[in-house]
């Protein structure tokens, strides 16, 4: 495993554990995976070398902040355990609740990395982060952070709280490039970090879909596996397996290490198995040439995605509204 280092907090595994899945039903899990593979997967990636361990309220109406907690047990202490809280009314003792919650699900005494999970544009940053500031005051919160920001409301985000808002997770990944124009270059500069989600476009770059075998389930209901987006996608899939091909590796694990090859930037895939996380953690070591890199970043930023039947294309892979929930 590789990690990122970042002055006064621990270190950062460059793959991480994404748990969305836990206790939700929308991908077609059931009971046996929240009672016996959710645990094998955290205690494998904890063998792994995993430090990252990403979750949030909203995910299973708390189940996965659970299931999380009681698979990590005493060991939560020495990983970093991040949770969301969805910002609805982000009032300063609605926050405090919602973070007293958490741990409590969680099992732990402090946060690791507490993050606002979407901004709220009804509220000032000033409203939202108060909150924040006094969990960080309280020794409840080591870290702030914040989800689907763009770069102006996270700068705006570290002014209002006074202190640096150490994180910001959005969608990152082949089909969804965005993130490297703007949030990742600051955050180098900056010593901050970038943690992607649906760094495999939420299945999509693992190869096994394409415009002759289309998802079935709740894939098949989502924009970016529409056929028409499937089409788009053919150039890219390809070059994914050629690369590929190339290390002996599988597409998903040159679309992560293309990922993490940004710099400050950690990845945080979901699994639905102990063999597809190992497959996630085993790409932290895979080093692209950089004409692999510039080729693929070349066929990432022609790939421009249809959000419905009958829209424009999204030029260059942006990211939707702000304010959905993240994706394995």
């Amino acid at each position: 495993m590789r990690y990122l280092d970042v002055e006064g907090f621990p270190r950062i595994s460059r793959i991480g554990l994404g748990t969305w899945q836990f206790g939700s039903r929308q991908w077609g899990y059931g009971d046996a995976y929240d009672t016996v593979t959710a645990r094998a997967l955290v205690g494998r990636a904890l063998e792994l070398g995993v430090t990252l361990f990403d979750t949030a309220e909203v995910y299973g109406r708390g189940a996965s902040e659970r299931i999380l907690g009681e698979a990590l047990g005493s060991e939560a202490s020495r990983v970093v355990v991040a949770t969301k809280f969805a910002p609805v009314l982000p009032l300063a003792p609605i926050t405090r609740a919602r973070a007293r919650a958490s741990l409590g699900r969680l099992g732990v005494e402090r946060i690791s990395l507490y993050q606002a999970h979407f901004p709220n544009p009804l509220f000032g940053m000033d409203t939202v982060m108060q909150g924040l500031a006094e969990l960080r005051d309280q020794k409840l919160v080591d870290e702030v952070g914040v989800s689907n920001y763009d770069l102006a409301r996270w700068r705006r985000a570290e002014h209002a709280l006074g202190h640096r808002v150490l994180s910001n997770q959005v969608e990152f990944s082949l089909v969804r490039p965005g993130p490297a124009r703007d949030l990742v270059p600051w955050a180098a500069e900056h010593g901050r970090v970038v943690i992607a989600y649906s760094p495999l476009g939420q299945g999509l770059l693992g190869c096994r879909y394409d415009a002759y075998n289309p998802p079935s389930g709740f894939r098949a209901r989502r924009p970016l596996f529409r056929p028409d987006n499937l089409r788009r996608a053919t150039p890219l899939l390809e070059l994914l397996q050629e690369v590929a091909a190339v290390h002996g590796a599988s597409p998903g694990q040159v679309a992560l290490a293309w990922v993490l090859r940004h710099g400050p930037v950690v990845a945080i895939p979901g699994a639905s198995s102990v063999e597809q996380l190992e497959q996630n953690v085993a790409a932290a070591e895979l080093d692209l040439t950089d004409d692999e890199f510039a080729a693929l970043s070349e066929c990432a930023a022609a790939f421009s995605p249809l959000r419905r039947v009958g829209h424009f294309p999204v030029k260059g892979g942006s990211a939707p509204f702000p304010g959905r929930v993240n994706s394995p």
